[in-house]
């Protein structure tokens, strides 16, 4: 593995072997990571990286761009039918700057926008006040019923009644269930406003046919080309066609500078990936694995945010167990278990402490993990939760841990050999 780094720079490449030996050994469960195809990290440290570029196809700021337009034509057409949308631009840099280019293209300052709560499961740059944006334009945040814990899409229509934003978006970083995105389309329509899906959680569910397309329903789709997509560090928008040319433009030079070819290249490569039946297999069971999931921490007492999930995450209320999401995430990963401490819908403690924690399913489910071995995972947790400072109980969990990972290797034997 880096040959050449190791020589060059063996600090470095310590580093690099430090990080390879924690995933291998490590239960990943953050809800936005996933492990990424040989394919991609082959194509993310290619020789595009040597070009710099600025414009789109066949109309470049810079000379020597003939490979690169085949490059980029070529995978917005495998998104385009991937997808099934009209236009797709693939030059974000990730999630969020895919957000920032359709607000260029769109909003002026002072704008309205009517976003979800961070709290209740939306995302930064949807209207947190922490967000630079939010001095940028008049942010209105909706959430969820208190009682089921889904989108009161009620209050929604209400409240975009009464302040006619210029822009409603939908979707976010911790919101476990399906969205109505038909509901609110029509509610868009009623009050003139654009509407925007962020479907960087589960833009590889959607893909694989496993839940609802947004792509019918709103002007324009926004998603990272990580979590449930398995790629590389990047980001993209798909949108229908009126608005393509001011989506363009909203990216470059709206909110972006060069594109990165590399990231470009691996995008590619997963969009060909993700049309397989292989692809549509791991989706599927990502969302079995969530729900048994669901099911076996609430027979152990955990509480689960609107009782279940319909994608690959679940949103676990740590109340009833009497220990906060900070303590189980530090106890977790002290045995080689990942997730995050994340604040429940109308959660008392603050954003640093939390009430609750964030649990996906999408890496161990690429490692091959299932039914059995997720129960084992319920049983885990549910054991440290109950003495997060008892470190015989951490311990015997560790080797549990490790027995059951060591398994289900990240990579096939010899991937990274020289």
């Amino acid at each position: 593995m880096l040959p050449k780094t190791r020589v060059s720079d063996p600090e470095l490449y310590q580093l690099v072997e430090e990080e390879l030996y924690r995933q291998e050994h490590n239960i990943e469960m953050i809800a936005s990571e996933s492990t990424v195809p040989l394919e991609v990290m082959e194509l993310s440290g290619s020789v595009f990286t040597n070009k710099t570029l600025e414009g789109y196809p066949g109309s470049r700021f810079q000379a020597g761009a003939e490979v690169a337009d085949k490059l980029e034509t070529m995978a917005i057409e495998r998104a385009k039918a991937l997808y099934g949308c009209e236009h797709v631009n693939i030059q974000p840099y990730s999630g969020a700057t895919a957000n920032y280019g359709v607000y260029a293209a769109i909003l002026e300052p002072g704008d309205t926008v009517l976003g979800m709560r961070l709290d209740q499961g939306g995302h930064l740059t949807h209207g947190s006040p922490a967000n630079f944006l939010y001095k940028v334009y008049k942010f209105a945040a909706y959430g969820v019923d208190p009682e089921t814990e889904e989108i009161d899409y009620d209050a929604l229509e209400k409240q975009a009644k009464e302040i006619k934003p210029k822009l409603i978006i939908a979707g976010g970083s911790s919101y476990p269930r399906l969205i109505d995105y038909e509901r609110i389309s029509k509610v868009a329509k009623e009050v003139g406003a654009y509407f925007m899906v962020d479907m960087a959680h589960v833009s590889g569910l959607v893909a694989a046919g496993v839940i609802p397309s947004p792509v019918p329903y709103a002007d324009f789709v926004t998603s990272s080309t990580t979590k449930t997509f398995c790629g590389p560090r990047g980001g993209m928008i798909l949108c229908k066609a009126e608005h393509a040319k001011k989506v363009d433009k909203g990216v470059f030079p709206g909110s972006l500078g060069s594109m990165h070819l590399t990231t470009m290249a691996a995008k590619a490569w997963c969009f060909k990936h993700m049309a397989t039946p292989e692809f549509k297999e791991l989706m599927q069971q990502i969302v079995v694995n969530a729900k048994l999931l669901a099911e076996e921490l609430s027979k152990y007492g955990f509480r689960i945010v609107s009782g279940t999930t319909d994608n690959h995450l679940i949103m676990v209320d740590l109340r009833p167990k009497n220990i906060s999401g900070k303590v189980l995430q530090n106890a977790l990963d002290s045995i080689g278990i990942t997730v995050n401490k994340n604040q429940i819908p109308f959660d008392p403690a603050s954003p640093f402490v939390t009430s609750g924690a964030r649990i996906g399913l999408t890496s161990i489910t690429q490692r091959g993990l299932r039914e059995k071995e997720v129960k084992i995972i319920a049983s885990i947790m549910n054991d440290v939760a109950n003495a997060p400072e008892d470190e015989a109980v951490l311990a015997d969990c560790k080797a549990r841990v490790l027995q059951l990972i060591e398994n289900f290797p990240l990579y096939p034997a010899g991937s990274f050999d020289d």
